[in-house]
């Protein structure tokens, strides 16, 4: 959390993330453990996949390229995307698998909440939320079809920050790429 540094946008991302279902923080990041490393299978292994994404985006985002490319709050945007991007990977009840339409579902998950108007301190923010959302929408990137009909579901990527949080996303779940949380210094 510390990475992001527009206050408001770190309450929000505090408040989404208390919000999630708690199946979040004790599944792993495949269901199946076909598709993530090790380090982000068991217990506890979606937040660490979670982790890895966020990780990685910090990681490139300290890159002098990528210093120039991006605003302070387009970095803050992106990392908050990537802290929510799986957030009701099961969908809204949990299933067994991952549900192919979780990141629209994220997406709906969080618009449910800023349009609640007792709950919405958030409302100079929307267009700030927006882009989170748009960036959580795409993060499948290629893999954005219905996992038993082979239809196309979800967006790919089209923005730069769209593309990069799918990349970060991509990444942290490559089965090659171990991260050593032991080594991380936050």
């Amino acid at each position: 959390m510390k990475w992001i540094n527009n206050k408001e946008i770190r309450k929000f991302a505090v408040y989404m993330i208390a919000e999630l279902p708690d199946y979040f923080f004790v599944v792993p990041a495949s269901s199946t453990g076909k598709y993530h490393p090790e380090y982000s299978l068991g217990e506890g292994g979606l937040v660490r996949h979670t982790k890895s994404a966020v990780l990685i985006a910090k990681t490139l985002l300290n890159l002098e390229q990528y210093q120039s490319e991006y605003s302070e709050e387009e970095r803050d945007i992106m990392l908050t995307a990537l802290l929510l991007h799986d957030g009701v990977k099961h969908g809204l009840n949990g299933s067994k698998y991952t549900v192919s339409t979780h990141p629209t579902e994220m997406v709906d998950f969080i618009n449910e909440f800023i349009t609640k108007k007792d709950l919405n301190p958030w409302d100079d923010m929307i267009t700030t939320v927006q882009l989170i959302c748009h960036c959580i929408a795409t993060h499948m990137g290629e893999w954005n079809k219905d996992y038993k009909t082979g239809e196309e579901i979800l967006d790919k990527p089209e923005t730069n920050m769209q593309k990069f949080v799918h990349m970060c996303d991509y990444l942290a779940s490559r089965k090659f790429i171990e991260v050593n949380f032991e080594k991380v210094e936050y």
